[in-house]
């Protein structure tokens, strides 16, 4: 307003803006969905599961007191561009023609239908890529002063509702921690936003009292929502009562309701320490809704935004997949019920994701009693329990990362063993060849199937290798006969071309682990498991003996044809047939020494009496100059 007197008077060039705002007690959400001033929510646990009571921090504020209240601006000329940018704030948060400021309750163009529908994690379109600039200012803001002046540092670099939520959203998840001091002491002034953003510390309480508070001060609707949840310390298919034990925010965002969780998204609480590390969690925000219901439960049906609306026995029943089961690009598993009854024994349970993934499981905390094979698009897990009772199972996913996380818990409850179905402890996952071991170069393989049946007790694995590949395998059983000496001597392996055959020999009926080990043959280290068979035989004549054993001049490309025994009969003659590479000359050593003649064919020819041996060694001379021969087969001649 400009008020100018006569020439020589002081000329006032000021601007005032008037204000008149009803102010309301903040009110209290009830599991009707109706306010009660002056009304605390009860709750029951802090960050995923830790007790305390719920109070809604904005009461704890002086200046939020009901009545009427008039405020007076005086700003200079030169100020308009921040005062209309101000005004335009104060207009957003008027809410609707008549000055009500209470967010509206959803309706139904809020809710997603159930269950979810495979589309998206999230309740609208968001390029995360696009938001990576706006996420490192966000994350790399610092608190001045107040709460006004850090939500305007962190809205001025946004364009949008989206962009404004999203920058709160990023700096609370990277700058306040979890207080788990109080929230079991139920620490009152660990909700107030003063308090937060001076010690940066709080329950979950705090986090969204925080949040709805910056986000009302950028001019977003934002609403704190009161439940219960399946966090820290939940107990796979307890029942829920009494006291909430959670609290969450709802954001509205172009013309809808959206569901979003700051406590979750900031980080964990280690169940072994109950310490808190900050890790942020992408899934908790603007999570789809048929997501978000698998773990929060709010007070007021209206706000899982779901048609149909899920009862809380239907909560406490379905299935938890863990937020790092969407995150590592699963869609779904079966059964589809945190409980599973076994059915002679066992129990089955398929994962299906989007893309190759690596699992393994854990039953008791031990990786035994189960065959996991890997699938393109998922996984098939057929589990044994030892002994009837209750047993818990856990399943990991490993991802695009180097770390598997638990995925999924299932509590298994077995009425009956089958001893029959007893596995190797050796028998490590996956089971069977797959996608995995094509891609460590291994492909082919003439047992597509984990399980291999022998009623010999021999059988014969084949596979392309890639050429720089070397493949080591071994035998496991759980007798004790197969010590670690011996583990490899069961198995001999053949190379023809570009396969790579291991021929096996088993000790004895019953079931064994074959290991499968891959390394890159010109680079140092250890061989890198890939995968197992499980070898299956009934046989209880089978009484195979090992196989020769090889030297360290035994070529990857050599072949041996006869004898495949590992221990020859007394006082025979024994045949010899082999094929090696870059040799001048071979021979059989006993008693005596026979030499080996090469054919036509490529094989090394001849013979050899046993008569008199305990042990006959074939050799081979390299160079033709020199007359040093080397060992690379041993045999054993049993006892006359």
């Amino acid at each position: 307003m400009e008020l100018k007197k006569d020439s020589n008077a002081v000329t006032i060039d000021m601007l005032l803006i008037v204000h008149s705002e009803k102010r309301r007690a903040t009110q209290g959400t009830h599991s009707d969905g109706q306010g009660d001033p002056g009304a605390p929510l009860q709750r029951r646990g802090g960050f995923q599961g830790v007790g305390n009571g719920i109070r809604k921090w904005q009461k704890i504020e002086a200046n939020d007191l009901p009545g009427t209240q008039l405020t007076v601006e005086v700003h200079p000329r030169d100020a308009m561009p921040q005062l209309l940018k101000k005004l335009s704030l104060a207009n957003r948060l008027q809410g609707d023609k008549n000055g009500n400021t209470r967010p509206r309750q959803p309706r139904g163009k809020d809710a997603y239908a159930y269950p979810w529908d495979r589309s998206s994690l999230k309740s609208m379109p968001l390029d995360l890529p696009r938001l990576e600039k706006l996420d490192t200012y966000a994350s790399q803001v610092t608190v001045k002063s107040g709460l006004d002046e850090l939500v305007s540092d962190l809205v001025q670099e946004t364009q949008s509702d989206l962009e404004r939520v999203r920058a709160i959203w990023i700096w609370i998840c990277h700058h306040i921690e979890y207080d788990i001091v109080a929230a079991q002491e139920k620490d009152r002034q660990a909700f107030k936003p003063t308090d937060i953003l001076r010690t940066q510390k709080t329950n979950c309480d705090g986090y969204a009292g925080l949040f709805e508070k910056m986000c009302r001060i950028a001019g977003v609707q934002c609403m704190t929502v009161a439940g219960y949840s399946k966090g820290f310390g939940y107990q796979t298919g307890q029942s829920f009562s009494g006291e909430f034990d959670h609290a969450w925010n709802a954001v509205y965002l172009e013309g809808q309701w959206h569901l979003v969780d700051s406590t979750w998204g900031s980080g964990m609480v280690d169940k072994t320490t109950s310490k808190f590390t900050f890790l942020y969690n992408e899934f908790y925000f603007l999570t789809h809704p048929a997501l978000f219901i698998e773990d929060h439960f709010p007070d007021n049906k209206n706000w899982q935004l779901l048609k149909p609306p899920q009862s809380l026995r239907q909560f406490e029943n379905s299935m938890y997949h863990k937020s790092e089961f969407y995150n590592k690009g699963m869609l779904s598993a079966h059964p589809e019920t945190s409980t599973i009854r076994t059915v002679n024994g066992k129990a089955a349970i398929t994962i299906e994701s989007c893309a190759p993934t690596l699992f393994m499981f854990m039953l008791n905390g031990k990786q035994e009693h189960g065959l996991l094979s890997l699938r393109k698009n998922g996984m098939k897990l057929e589990v044994y329990p030892p002994t009837m009772g209750t047993h818990k199972l856990q399943i990991f996913a490993k991802g695009s990362s180097e770390i598997y996380s638990s995925v999924l818990e299932y509590t298994l409850k077995c009425n009956y063993v089958d001893f029959g179905a007893q596995l190797p402890t050796e028998l490590h996952q996956p089971v069977g060849p797959s996608w995995f071991s094509e891609q460590m170069g291994i492909m082919k393989p003439s047992h597509p199937d984990p399980i291999i049946h022998t009623s010999d007790g021999r059988c014969s694995i084949s596979f392309g290798v890639d050429e720089d590949i070397s493949i080591l395998a071994s035998l496991h059983g759980d007798d004790g006969s197969i010590t670690e000496e011996t583990q490899r001597r069961y198995i001999f392996q053949l190379h023809r071309e570009k396969r790579t055959e291991l021929k096996v020999q088993l000790p004895h009926a019953g079931k064994f682990a074959l290991k499968i080990f891959v390394k890159k043959r010109q680079e140092p280290g250890n061989y890198v498991f890939v995968f197992n068979y499980l070898l299956c035989c009934t046989n209880t004549k089978v009484n195979w003996p090992m196989f020769p054993e090889s030297f360290g001049n035994w070529g990857q490309d050599n072949e041996l044809l006869e004898p495949l025994l590992g221990v020859l009969p007394a006082n025979r003659n024994v045949q010899f047939k082999l094929k090696l590479h870059g040799i001048a000359k071979a021979l059989v050593k006993g008693q005596d020494t026979w030499p080996l003649t090469l054919n036509h064919e490529g094989y090394w020819e001849g013979s050899c009496s046993t008569a008199g041996c305990e042990e006959i060694y074939v050799m081979v001379l390299e160079n033709a100059n020199h007359n040093f021969y080397s060992y690379i087969l041993k045999y054993q001649v049993n006892a006359q």
